[in-house]
């Protein structure tokens, strides 16, 4: 879910970006968020998501191979973050999230036997989920692609914000604006979805583009500290207490954390009963979250002898286009990742 800003970020503060924009710069890419966008968007006219010949979802690791390839064409160097273990906090939301893709595979059944496709399609996004093989294969693909990763201890876009803020990211990547609550500071959109969609439940189609939402800048229109962002945040709704206070929105949130100036006094004065969990523990959480220092973030030359055999022997993608692909990151490595490195190991020797 993450937090729902959208109504209080000022046109101002958001800058539509090109991809050319990103040349050079590194970009923490929160994968769970990515991998999800690429089950919803890579369908079959009715819904169902690819599949190879034994009938195993290959639609993550279709938008992880082709957008990635595409972003390193660019000269953008992603490095992608994955989730740890979920904080205990979040276990509401989770079971919330669980329940409505229960719904959605009835519903999606329900209009298949109708044969209203466009409902059937609509309810299959909704019921997309990503498991522990469709990740495990994810991280091998990005492997053989000499792309690096890093696994966080819990949540990844706290993890991306952390390599942004000590500059070993440019920014981070991610849908929702909850790297912004972690202190990153720049959070790029639609950096997974760039092209043209569909709207929902609309026959039309329109161009994405990537966007930039600078923290400084967007907490300079608004008037308000970050601290105070997380505290609206929470009046609103985070995965750690999604229902947020009842009969405040973002624009209510936003007077109110003005109003109080001090967003502790103002998070001690909600009404605790309508909190799963302490709000002061959510709020903490969001300045201090889990992060690993361990990692390193370096790009290597692709194995394409192991990303053939994935995609191609394993799970039947076309030899053609995974050869043409590849032959475009081939030149991508050698024009701008060769030779560069990040995290503790570089940052030791750069000393």
């Amino acid at each position: 879910m993450g937090v729902n800003l959208r109504e209080i970020i000022p046109a101002e503060a958001v800058r539509q970006i090109s991809l050319d924009e990103l040349k050079w710069k590194v970009v923490a890419i929160d994968a769970y968020n990515a991998l999800y966008q690429f089950l919803a968007a890579i369908r079959q006219p009715d819904g169902t998501p690819l599949m190879d010949r034994q009938g195993r979802v290959t639609s993550h690791l279709s938008g992880l191979f082709y957008r990635t390839v595409n972003l390193a064409e660019h000269g953008v160097k992603p490095v992608y973050v994955f989730d740890g273990k979920p904080p205990e906090m979040k276990y509401i939301e989770i079971e919330r999230r669980r329940k409505v893709k229960s719904e959605a595979v009835r519903k999606y059944e329900e209009a298949v036997r109708r044969g209203d496709t466009e409902a059937a399609r609509r309810y299959a996004q909704m019921a997309s989920k990503l498991t522990d093989d469709m990740v495990r294969e994810a991280k091998r693909l990005l492997d053989a692609m000499g792309i690096p990763y890093v696994e966080a201890p819990a949540e990844g876009e706290a993890q991306a914000a952390y390599l942004a803020r000590r500059g070993d990211a440019w920014a981070a990547a991610s849908q929702d604006y909850d790297s912004l609550l972690f202190g990153a500071p720049r959070l790029v959109r639609n950096l997974a979805v760039t092209g043209r969609r569909k709207l929902p439940r609309k026959d039309v189609y329109v161009e994405v583009s990537p966007e930039l939402i600078e923290l400084d800048k967007l907490l300079k229109v608004l008037g308000i500290t970050r601290e105070q962002l997380i505290a609206l945040a929470i009046l609103v709704g985070t995965d750690y207490n999604p229902d947020g206070v009842r009969g405040v929105g973002p624009k209510t949130a936003l007077r109110m954390v003005k109003s109080y100036r001090d967003p502790l006094k103002l998070i001690e004065s909600l009404p605790r009963h309508e909190f799963p969990v302490d709000p002061r523990r959510i709020y903490e959480y969001f300045l201090e979250p889990p992060v690993t220092e361990d990692y390193r973030i370096e790009w290597r030359e692709p194995d394409e002898k192991a990303v053939y055999q994935i995609l191609v022997e394993e799970h039947d993608f076309s030899p053609d286009r995974v050869r043409s692909a590849l032959e475009r990151l081939r030149r991508a490595y050698r024009e701008y990742f060769r030779g560069r490195q990040y995290g503790l190991d570089a940052w030791l020797r750069r000393r």
